[in-house]
C-alpha cells in the first residue's frame, strides 16, 4: 500500500457521494451522524433500484456480458459500493480492453448506473457515475472514456462522457467528504430549494437557519432575569 492509498477500514461510501454533491450537510446526517428519513421519492427510489438487481448477478446477451450489483471499491479515493450494472462489451477492433477469464477477444467495460427519476441539470448523478468509473478503471487497470445513466421516469439512457474534469471535482468531493468524515462534522444549514424535496428536512430543520446565537440568547435572556 503507497501512501496515497486508504485504508480499508477508512473507506467511505460510494453512494455517498451524490448526497454530499447535493448537500453537505444531508451527506453529514445520514453519513456522520447515521440518521435517516424516507420520504415518497427515497421510497420509490429504493424499489426502482431493487428492480434492476436484488444481489450479485451476471448474465450474457449476445455480444455482452451484464453484471449486476457488482462490489467495486478504490483505494486511492476511499471508497467502496457497488454497481447497478456494469456491461462488459465485446469490441474485437477495439484499441483497448480487458480480457476476461474464459471469454475470447477484448471487452470494453460500462457501467450503467439507474436512476428513479430524469436527467438534472446539477452534476450529482455524473460525479457518482464518474466515481464508479474511476473505481473500475483501478480495478481492471484500464481507461473507461464513457459510462451512462438510466433514468427511470423517461426510460432512456444518458450517454455521460467522463472527462478529467469531472473526475477531478469528483476527487476534490472525495478529499473533502473524508475530511469531515474524519473531524465529524456536520456542516450547518444553508437553506435552499433543494430543502422542500429532502427526506430529511424535519431532521434537518432548515427553518432554524436564522435562529439566533447561543450567546445573544442568553444575554436576552439575563436581561429578562434581571
Amino acid at each position: 500500500m503507497t501512501e496515497s492509498e486508504y485504508r480499508e477500514e477508512d473507506f467511505l461510501q460510494l453512494s455517498g457521494l451524490q448526497h454530499f454533491a447535493f448537500c453537505r450537510r444531508q451527506w453529514a446526517l445520514i453519513h456522520v451522524e447515521q440518521q435517516w428519513a424516507e420520504n415518497v421519492l427515497t421510497a420509490k427510489g429504493n424499489l426502482f433500484h431493487e428492480k434492476v438487481h436484488d444481489g450479485y448477478s451476471s448474465e450474457k446477451r449476445k455480444d455482452i456480458i451484464i453484471s449486476r450489483g457488482m462490489p467495486i471499491h478504490s483505494r486511492t479515493l476511499g471508497i467502496s459500493g457497488e454497481c447497478d450494472v456494469v456491461e462488459f462489451v465485446r469490441r474485437d477492433t477495439a484499441d483497448m480492453g480487458i480480457t476476461l477469464p474464459g471469454r475470447e477477444g477484448l471487452y470494453v467495460v460500462r457501467p450503467v448506473e439507474y436512476k428513479r427519476g430524469r436527467s438534472k441539470l446539477t452534476d450529482e448523478d455524473r460525479v457518482q457515475l464518474a466515481a464508479q468509473v474511476m473505481c473500475l478503471e483501478e480495478m481492471f487497470l484500464t481507461e473507461i472514456p464513457e459510462a451512462c445513466l438510466f433514468y427511470g421516469e423517461t426510460r432512456r439512457r444518458e450517454h455521460v462522457e467522463i472527462t478529467e474534469e469531472l473526475k477531478s471535482q469528483c476527487r476534490k468531493l472525495l478529499q473533502e467528504m473524508h475530511q469531515l468524515y474524519a473531524r465529524g462534522y456536520t456542516p450547518m444549514v444553508k437553506k435552499t430549494k433543494k430543502c422542500g424535496a429532502c427526506s430529511l428536512k424535519e431532521i434537518c430543520l432548515p427553518k432554524l437557519e436564522k435562529r439566533k446565537k447561543v450567546t445573544a440568547y442568553i444575554s436576552e435572556y439575563m436581561e429578562e432575569e434581571i
